[in-house]
């Protein structure tokens, strides 16, 4: 090889490692944002943000975890648990996401607290809906973090169900509200049911408040939260 051969194969290299040595990082972080929460059984051990065990019943099957990076706002380490139908269709789920704010921007999560529940001496804000396909109103957005959880039953070869009521339930772990627990539990709404859906799902918390509290009973029933 000749000299000048030579210099261009060095200038290949340094460039080939400018370009994939922040690739390699971006990656790592992401694994290890996954990692940082370790999954034992039927529980989630989390050190920070906040610190607490959280542990779901019996009659549900860890899926798997993933961190997904939204709108390159945040970051959402994901986790899901599953109780499967027939036909892969999931029956009942608790979906459970550690989020931050990336320091990229300085936007806080801001909601209103017009309903609140204690589990395990962790405060949540929670809201509870009801939809006619929710599968497909959570795919809508390829983007969001509702598509990532279709991906990744999709991997299980699961689905979300079609008719279902959710409830949906949000702590904030620091003053500044700049990070997030969030806890989506839903289940499935047999043939007849008679919980009201609509198109842009039905705010059972005000259109039918003995459903919403029948469904967050069904939520604190599987979920048990312990903090150290």
């Amino acid at each position: 090889m000749n000299k000048l051969v030579l210099n261009y194969a060095i200038l290949d290299s340094a460039i080939l490692a400018i370009v994939f040595v922040p690739l390699l990082s971006a990656q790592n972080r992401s694994a290890a944002a996954v990692e940082q929460r370790e999954v034992h059984g039927q529980t989630i051990l989390s050190k920070n943000l906040p610190a607490a065990e959280l542990t779901l019943g019996k009659d549900f099957r860890y899926i798997g975890g993933q961190t997904v990076n939204l709108y390159g706002k945040c970051e959402a380490e994901q986790h899901l648990f599953v109780e499967a139908g027939e036909g892969g269709v999931v029956e009942r789920f608790y979906w459970i996401q550690f989020e931050h704010f990336l320091s990229t921007n300085t936007q806080t999560y801001d909601y209103r607290a017009e309903q609140t529940t204690d589990i395990g001496g962790l405060q949540f804000i929670y809201d509870v809906k009801s939809w006619p396909d929710y599968a497909t109103m959570q795919a809508e957005d390829p983007a969001s973090d509702g598509a990532a959880m279709v991906r990744l039953l999709a991997q299980h070869n699961l689905a979300f169900p079609k008719r279902a009521a959710r409830v949906r339930m949000f702590h904030l772990p620091t003053p500044d509200r700049r990070s997030e627990l969030m806890i989506i539990y839903g289940e499935a709404l047999p043939e007849g049911s008679e919980v009201p859906v609509g198109k842009e799902g039905v705010v059972l918390d005000k259109d039918a408040p003995e459903v919403a509290r029948m469904i967050l009973a069904d939520a604190r029933r599987d979920l048990a939260i312990r903090k150290p």
